[in-house]
């Protein structure tokens, strides 16, 4: 039997919505369900070659869509979000994220844009912690600390993908050998993108293993809501919903001291442009955690961006407890990315909702460790809507 074309799947929707519509009228809410339902099923995603890992596998680039035109890429190799198109206030679709076009240039040491990162995101102290009295030891990548996982985290390795239809998402799973970078047991990570009719990209984050280990995953997309029409993201308005962050050191290791942000350059508890204090940090740019208010437990508001030339919007809400805001100031000119653009300082931001640094090695944050038979699981959702 021939599949039907998008267009055909088109107007079945169309027609779809009238009879649900007119069966509204008469019926409880499950009518509502079965539309959304319906509309799920009805959502293709596509599957193209994207080039070859530095394994040699082939890897490949999904494609999502929503009712809205609303559009994410995604590859296998390091589950790196390479696209997402969404409307400014006129309508025109652009791309908010920073990305390459092609596999090889993800390859080269590049910032870890768009990956998963994982075993461990953030950093590590001097690259070792103990767990039930054994000392584990990792690659000191970030000197003279670990980070992101080490030299070849889970955004530099090849995942197994698998379609999801009736959900408009792509599940993505990496077993990461017992002892890899350094990190005992073996673990199994699955990462499930989900394109919400809502414009939501919702990524659900699912780990076991059969040996205790610490875990913290995050997204590491580097946004730029003005979708080309700005270099850098000076003029993003962000609200980030924390009262603290967690002080560090001057290799980005916390002190274990929870700060308050009112009265520094840091406090984003109301609307703030990011260009406007950043010649008052200590570096050149904004790279802190920040404990969410009320985060770490359930699905909570923990940032907003707001883009005031093409109006875009940009909530993030998650099940983390905290985020990581970073301005990408070690970018330098040298990455060309997508449509021949230089990334140049401050080209995009970084919004990483995860753990806190080190908590390995600090008791009294929240955990990361996971044992065999327990579950690591947690929600990111990053919303994009409009505002005049």
């Amino acid at each position: 039997m021939k599949k039907p074309s998008l267009k055909c799947k088109v107007m079945m929707l169309a027609l779809w919505g009238s009879i649900a519509g007119f069966s509204s009228c008469t019926s409880n809410d499950k009518s509502a369900d079965q539309t959304e339902t319906i509309t799920s099923e009805l959502t293709e995603i596509t599957e193209e070659s994207f080039g070859v890992a530095p394994n040699g596998e082939e890897v490949n680039l999904y494609t999502l869509t929503n009712q809205n035109g609303v559009q994410v890429k995604i590859t296998n190799y390091g589950a790196i979000v390479t696209s997402i198109l969404t409307p400014d206030k006129d309508g025109k679709m652009g791309d908010v994220v920073l990305g390459f076009d092609s596999i090889d240039q993800y390859v080269p040491n590049d910032p870890h844009i768009g990956g998963i990162i994982g075993r461990y995101a953030n950093r590590i102290a001097k690259g070792k912690f103990t767990i039930d009295g054994q000392e584990y030891t990792l690659a000191t990548n970030n000197e003279p600390n670990h980070l992101h996982g080490g030299n070849i985290g889970f955004d530099r390795v090849v995942w197994q993908a698998e379609k999801m239809p009736e959900q408009n998402a792509v599940k993505l799973t990496y077993v990461s050998k017992d002892m890899e970078e350094g990190y005992p047991g073996n673990l199994t990570a699955v990462v499930t993108y989900t394109l919400t009719d809502d414009n939501g990209l919702k990524i659900d984050y699912e780990a076991t293993t059969d040996k205790a280990t610490p875990v913290n995953l995050t997204n590491h997309s580097y946004f730029n809501l003005s979708a080309g029409k700005k270099a850098d993201i000076l003029n993003h308005v962000v609200t980030v919903n924390a009262d603290k962050f967690t002080a560090s050191d001057k290799t980005l290791i916390p002190t274990g001291e929870l700060t308050q942000v009112k009265g520094t350059p840091y406090d984003f508890t109301t609307p703030q442009p990011v260009g406007t204090r950043i010649n008052n940090l200590q570096g050149f740019g904004y790279d802190l955690n920040y404990v969410i208010n009320n985060g770490g437990d359930k699905l909570t508001h923990a940032a907003t961006v707001y883009e005031p030339v093409t109006g875009r919007v940009m909530e993030v809400h998650t099940t983390q407890p905290g985020i990581q805001f970073y301005t990408a100031y070690h970018l330098d000119g040298s990455l060309t990315g997508k449509n021949n653009t230089r990334y140049n300082r401050y080209a995009g931001l970084c919004l990483e909702a995860q753990h806190y640094p080190d908590s390995p090695n600090q008791p009294t944050f929240p955990t990361t460790i996971i044992k065999p038979g327990e579950k690591y699981k947690e929600t990111t959702i990053y919303k994009f809507s409009t505002r005049k």
